[in-house]
């Protein structure tokens, strides 16, 4: 019975993808006599917390229910007060939770508060389920950096365009889809200048179904090169525009972009190359908990080299384009030995209509060389 009911907390936790960022997706639903009286979730980042919003919802008297709830309540003042006292506050006399919170900070101290106040305290139900869910809250808040997601499509030979630089479409209709399902889910959205330059993108949402919501949209332009007249820079949207550039940036060029809105981070690297680590570190302190990494071939083995990508989603059609020099994935001049490539493990497959995905978890990231 735990299960089912830490189930439905899961997926009422769900409805609040792409609107609570940086916190956590949270669910809560409060049984009372063997039926659900109250169901809560996150909706978003400064709003009621799950276990409030469930108090709020509840049809009759929840004292002396069971409340069930995929994250440890917080038992801190932060942008909300903290749900551990709203619960004991409401006499619940017992709470069942799937995962404790992730922060060091505060971890268990929402567990140890209900306890000293006699309540029941049942963990670790659907567990995996949970910490999968919040995969993105428990990077950015364990490591201080975003969860990076490096997403690619391809062609059943390993092609991301033709000879000519043809890439629409190498996906069908229903794998674009749930990319811009992907993109209403996280921070930000990121690719390279030469992107911008060949497929002159937007980087919106577009979904036909539901609320769209544009991510904060980052272009990386080591030389600062990127037109004035970019969609990027220039589409209606209520989203941020981020360059991430170096000091090679033209002053005047500057100034222009700065009149446009967009805001500049000059962060040298290597050889030129803007600093991916650098990026990451100031992407956490504009609270840009995961990114969506929607690069070339360049741009992805940069990432994958500096250990920046925590997931791969790589969509494969059903289709053989040829040519050696036809663009790739993952670029660079790749890794000697086989038994240096870099692994994935968690894999999962989906299909969407004639293509398949497939995702896996970044293991043991070794360097690409250059």
């Amino acid at each position: 019975m735990y299960e089912s009911y830490m189930q439905r907390a899961l997926e009422l936790a769900q409805l609040g993808w792409g609107r609570t960022n940086p916190n956590p997706l949270v669910g809560a639903v409060i049984v009372k006599n063997g039926r659900i009286i109250a169901e809560g979730y996150h909706k978003r980042l400064g709003g009621a917390h799950a276990e409030v919003a469930a108090f709020l919802n509840a049809k009759e008297d929840v004292a002396g229910g069971t409340l069930y709830v995929n994250m440890e309540p917080c038992s801190h003042y932060g942008r909300t007060p903290p749900c551990a006292k709203a619960i004991i506050d409401k006499d619940i006399s017992e709470v069942v939770i799937a995962m404790t919170d992730p922060n060091p900070k505060v971890a268990g101290r929402g567990i140890k508060m209900l306890k000293e106040a006699g309540i029941k305290v049942v963990c670790g139900i659907l567990e995996k389920e949970a910490k999968k869910l919040n995969e993105i809250f428990i990077k950015y808040i364990t490591k201080k950096k975003p969860f990076v997601i490096m997403k690619t499509a391809m062609t059943l030979d390993g092609k991301i365009a033709s000879v000519s630089g043809d890439s629409k479409w190498i996906s069908g209709p229903s794998s674009r889809e749930y990319v811009h399902t992907l993109r209403n889910r996280v921070a930000a959205i990121m690719v390279g200048i030469n992107t911008v330059l060949v497929d002159n993108p937007s980087l919106t949402t577009r979904l036909d179904f539901g609320e769209s919501r544009d991510p904060v949209r980052i272009v990386i332009d080591s030389k600062g090169i990127i037109p004035i007249e970019s969609r990027v820079i220039n589409v209606e949207s209520k989203s941020a525009v981020i360059l991430a550039t170096t000091t090679a940036l033209d002053n005047e060029k500057e100034k222009r972009l700065i009149d446009k809105g967009v805001q500049i981070l000059k962060l040298d690297g290597p050889r030129g190359h803007v600093d991916l680590l650098k990026l990451m570190d100031e992407l956490y302190k504009l609270e840009i908990d995961s990114l969506l990494l929607e690069g070339g071939g360049g741009l992805n083995a940069a990432a994958l080299n500096m250990g920046i990508v925590d997931k791969v989603m790589t969509f494969i059609a059903p289709k053989i384009i040829g040519g050696k020099d036809a663009k790739t994935p993952v670029e660079g001049l790749g890794i000697e030995s086989m038994e240096d490539a870099i692994k994935l493990h968690d894999i999962s497959i989906t299909r969407f209509e004639d293509d398949f995905l497939i995702e896996g978890y970044v293991k043991g990231a070794l360097c690409l060389q250059e």
